[in-house]
Order: C-alpha cells, then structure tokens, then sequence
C-alpha cells in the first residue's frame, strides 16, 4: 500500500514508478480541502444568481443552449453521467484504473471545479478501499476529454456502475455496502467535473512512460548482451562520436554502454581482428536507442504536465468567473502517445534484427543458437514470435491523432483521439517489453559460446542472472516457456538491478 497526500505539489512520474501496480490510499492537506471548500461555493453563488453556465444549468453539447429549470440541476448531473456511461470493448487494467482515479482526485482538488468534499471523499475512499471501477478501453474521442471512460469510472459514486474487487466484478453497491462506503449526492456542476478531463489518456500515458522509462535501460543491457555474443565493436559508442552529433540520447546510451562493457574480456579478444564495422543493430545503437531515449523524454514531460492540469470545463476562477474553454482537448495526450508508439515500435525493430543477427551464424556463433540443428529446430521460431509482434507494432504505431470525427451534432467537430493513441500505445509497449524478452534469452545462450571468456561486467551480471531462469539448451523444448520466463523476468527489473550493483545507475 502506498501513501499519497495531495498538498499542492507535483505528481511526478519518478514517484509514480514506485506506485505502478500497487495499491493507494490518498489524502489532501487542509490548505487543499480549503480549495476545494472555496471552488464549490462560487458554484453555489453561480446557481443563486442565476446565471447562465454551460453544465450547471444548461444542456451539454450541442444542447449548450436549453436553460435547465433550477429544480433539475441535480438531476442534470445524474442523468449525464449515466448517458455517458456508454463505454465497449476490453477493460483497463487495475494499475491504469487506480491511476485514472488519483489523477482525477488530483485535478479536483486544485479548486477551479467546484465539486463537494463529499465527492473528492468518495473517490479517495474506492482508492483506499481498492474498489475499482470497471472501465471499457473503447468510446472516447479524446474530445471533451475521455466522456465515457470518465463516466464508467464515476458511476459508483451514484451506487450504478460495476467494480472489480480483488479481481471479481460486482455491483457497486454491493462493493460499497461491503467496504462501508456511502454513495454521493451530487450537486450543480458535479457530474460535468467528474467526467470532463482527460484522466484515461492520462492514466495509460503515465503507465505507459513508466515501463517505457525502465525498458530503455533494460534495451541496453539487453543489447550490450547481445554486442558481446556477437563480438561486436566498442568503438561505435565512443565519445568523441557524440560530441560531434551531440543528441542527448545518443551520449546516453553510449556512455551507458561504456560502463555495461567495462572489464570485457571478449571485447579484448577480437580488439585487433581485421573486421571494419558491424551491421547497424549493433553499431546505431547509441542513435536509435538515444532517439527512443530522447522521445521518451519529452512524452515524460507532456505526460507529467497533463496530470498536474485542470482538464474540465467550465473552470471556475477566484473572481466567480466561469471560463467555458477546451482544456479537456487531449491533442496533446494524443501526439504524445502517437510519437512514443512510434518510438516504441523501433526498440522492438531493432531488437528484432539483433535476434535475427544472433540466429544466423554470425562471427561463429552456431546457426540458430544451437549445435545441432536439422534434428533440432533451435531458436528458429522465438524469431518469428518477435517479428510477428513487430509486424504488429507497426501497424499501431500508425498515428490515431491525424483522424478527426465530429460529434454531437457538430458542436465537438474536432476530436484528439487521444484516449485511441493511448490504449494502441499499450499494446506496443506490451510487445516491445516481449521482443526485448525474446532478445535477452536468445544474447544469453549466444553469450554461453564466447566462455569461458568473461563479458563486461553488466552483460556478464545480464548473463548469470538469466541463467537463474532460464538454463542453456542444445535441444528444442517449449521455448514459449521461456519466453514466459524471460518476460516475467525483464518486468521484474530483478536483472536491471543485479546490472546496475556491479555497472552504476544508468540513464
């Protein structure tokens, strides 16, 4: 269980790192509920007034302009969340969903929405509670934000909806009854806050750039696993090189493969052969690993600012002033998604052709990894494994963020599909953390050929701690169990940080 206190600093995606997967409790400083408290009141004020304010007593959308009789304004909120509420497909898993409500417990609590105590209250409570909303990945444009998954998260505050308790679906009610949690009563404005916001892209965005952030460093010692197998050339990550084309994620990688490869006792071995240069997998890999390491950056950022947002509409300022803008737009979410799915399938391409490189006999090593092959198949079809889910990444790495559909009525005539760039982003990162798997099994049994030669001490770490899982073979067997094995092993981290104990931390 994890603690975080809302008291007005910044979510950062360091801190998340720590709280990916697991479970939260949440709470706010006095100064914040006096925000909260200050926002809801000038709500209270707009009412008395009587003036008009899209989402408190107007219609939504293309209804903007229907004034709502005073005596529904309540039942205004209600009725739009449950219309909303109108999300298909696969479900968002429970880390992305815990995430989905901090952020919108966060974003509530900067005072500009005018939502009650009670309604922050209940939302802290599922979390605390790890009552989970069961959110569908499919029906958000990314427009007003991400309507329908937003709505399907908040449907338990009014006791509809389903939650996922410990892994088993149920009512809300019931779950609530079950965890003593008591239902909310919304009031003007309420429901519009709950839903508008861009908390779903959001949530899968930060998800996304967390494991992204941690498979970067495990490309590189994967890869520098694999240098070593292949007894590939150091010089490609020298320096100078990178001083010259000075890209901050090429001097990155280079410098981490300069600490991975230190003390090699293969590298001293062939640093005299008459061989010119390795294939680009190999000899590129400071500028593509640097490149995804550079979009990973600026994703990181787009992401950290977005959950820091106010992301409804209207926002509602100190002066009482109601400001109808687009902050829950998710063009930004969405670009961001689409160029890391990008970068993303490009750690699993060039992954996918060290693979190849390992397989083919290249600088004596035994053709597809094993000696004796015809009789046995050897690491022939893990490859396929990986260039299928290359194949694949491709496909969705193709931007969502260039298509547009109009909606209600022409009122929302340009949407972000943000929420579409994120969940496709997903399923690259899915494949890539599984190429990369792939990658890391086949380096080490290519690794086990260069003995009784020592690696460098990261990969020679790499090595022994693979080997922990996953032994040498000279017969076929079922490689997808140690594909398993070698997945369950990369998410882990356990390797990246018996690697960094013997190399340093690495970029």
């Amino acid at each position: 269980m994890v603690e975080v206190l809302i008291d007005g600093s910044a979510l950062g995606l360091d801190a998340l790192d720590g709280q990916f997967g697991r479970r939260l409790t949440v709470g706010l400083t006095e100064a914040i509920w006096g925000k909260v408290d200050g926002a809801r009141e000038r709500v209270s004020a707009i009412v008395s007034r009587g003036d008009a304010v899209y989402g408190v007593n107007t219609g939504f959308g293309n209804l903007c302009r229907k004034r709502v009789d005073a005596n529904d304004l309540d039942k205004l909120q209600y009725n739009l969340i449950r219309s909303h509420a109108v999300g298909v497909g696969p479900k968002a898993p429970p880390e992305v969903v815990r995430w989905m409500l901090l952020f919108k417990i966060a974003a509530l609590s900067q005072g500009y929405s005018g939502v009650q105590r009670s309604t922050i209250g209940c939302l802290c409570e599922m979390l605390g509670a790890d009552v989970l909303p069961v959110v569908p990945n499919q029906g958000s444009l990314g427009a007003s934000g991400d309507l329908a998954p937003l709505a399907h998260m908040v449907l338990p505050l009014i006791g509809e909806g389903k939650v996922a308790v410990d892994g088993v679906v149920m009512s809300a009610g019931e779950a609530f009854r079950s965890a003593g949690i008591e239902q909310v009563t919304l009031g003007p404005k309420e429901g519009l806050a709950l839903i508008n916001g861009t908390q779903f892209m959001s949530a899968y965005g930060a998800a996304i750039l967390v494991r992204a952030r941690r498979a970067v460093k495990q490309a590189d010692v994967i890869a520098s696993m694999s240098l070593e197998a292949l007894r590939g050339s150091i010089k490609p990550f020298d320096a100078r090189l990178h001083e010259v084309r000075p890209h901050p994620g090429a001097i990155e990688t280079a410098e981490n493969f300069r600490s991975l490869l230190r003390g090699s006792e293969v590298l001293a071995s062939h640093a005299d052969c008459d061989k010119v240069q390795d294939p680009y997998s190999l000899r590129c890999i400071p500028q593509v690993h640097g490149a995804i390491r550079d979009v990973v950056r600026h994703a990181s950022e787009v992401v950290e600012r977005e959950i820091n947002s106010v992301t409804d509409n209207p926002v509602i300022f100190e002066d009482g002033s109601a400001i109808s803008g687009g902050n829950f737009h998710g063009e930004s979410i969405a670009m961001a998604m689409d160029y890391l799915a990008i970068a993303l399938c490009e750690l699993a391409s060039i992954s996918e052709r060290r693979i190849y490189l390992l397989l083919s006999g290249h600088d004596g090593l035994p053709l597809l990894l094993m000696r004796d092959t015809g009789l046995n198949s050897g690491f022939m079809l893990p490859q396929y494994t990986a260039a299928a889910l290359v194949s694949e990444s491709k496909i969705f790495a193709t931007p969502a963020s260039v298509d547009s559909i109009p909606t209600s009525l022409g009122q929302e005539d340009h949407v972000s599909m943000g929420a579409t760039a994120a969940t496709k982003a997903w399923r690259v990162m899915n494949s890539v953390e599984t190429v990369l798997a792939i990658e890391q099994m086949c380096a080490a049994q290519g690794m086990d050929y260069r003995a009784p030669l020592k690696a460098g001490v990261g990969p020679q770490a790499a090595l022994e701690t693979v080997r922990e899982r996953i032994g040498h073979t000279e017969e076929d067997r079922l490689f997808g169990d140690d594909i398993e094995a070698s997945l369950d092993l990369f998410r882990s981290c356990r390797m990246l940080e018996r690697v960094e104990a013997v190399a340093g931390k690495l970029s």
